[in-house]
């Protein structure tokens, strides 16, 4: 399973490349406006940015809501790294615009999937990456690693080339049954990420041969 952060941040970009552990990378405007980064011009050169940083896939979002805004904001998008995947939303427009960039060789990733029947449509027009969000399924009671597991099994069933990239993870056993369910890629929060790393029996390990280490040397 692929691990990309959820981020516009380029010191945590930074800084979970030079642990060896990132494969990618996606934002959005929200996560834009949250490092500060305003102005179309302003977060495009951002993106390039980020796809200097990282050889992986970096997903950056359309803000249009029609067809014609989607494509063309996509094609832009597209024609600024070849890292670049484009994010489109979940809508019957969106799942059109998927199917036009799919055709012209354009990566994609259809975003807000909340329901296996979403996820199958955007499969069935040829997105390269389908973003069901767990976290937002569990604020309102709903299993989100249940419907990994539905678009799991309906995409090996018909064998479907579209990636799983399971988003909105809150917490690390969230990656862990992604990885236990086989989603193609997780991506979570910098601190989510650092989180993968803890367990209290490590850190009294640690302290435990440091201290037999301190009594050996007298």
């Amino acid at each position: 399973m692929k691990l990309f952060i959820d981020t516009a941040n380029i010191a945590h970009i930074k800084e979970c490349q030079s642990l060896g552990i990132l494969d990618g990378v996606t934002t959005n405007p929200s996560l834009m406006a949250k490092e500060g980064i305003k102005g179309s011009k302003n977060i495009l050169n951002h993106y390039v940015e980020i796809c200097r940083l990282v050889d992986g896939d970096i997903s950056a979002e359309v803000i249009a809501t029609d067809y014609e805004g989607m494509i063309r904001e996509g094609g832009e998008l597209a024609s600024l790294h070849r890292n670049i995947v484009v994010k489109v939303p979940m809508l019957k427009e969106g799942i059109r615009a998927i199917k036009t960039l799919s055709g012209k060789g354009i990566k994609t990733n259809c975003t807000l999937v909340f329901s296996a029947s979403q996820a199958l449509l955007a499969a069935k027009a040829g997105a390269t990456y389908v973003s069901p969000f767990l976290g937002r399924l569990d604020d309102v009671s709903t299993d989100g690693l249940e419907l990994i597991a539905q678009i799991r099994k309906i995409f090996n069933n018909y064998k479907f080339a579209t990636k799983i990239l399971s988003a909105s993870l809150r917490h690390p056993m969230h990656v862990v049954k992604c990885a236990e369910i086989g989603s193609d890629v997780a991506t979570a929060p910098y601190a989510v990420l650092m989180a993968l790393f803890n367990h209290p029996l490590t850190d009294t390990g640690i302290e435990r041969f440091l201290s037999d280490f301190k009594k050996s040397q007298g």
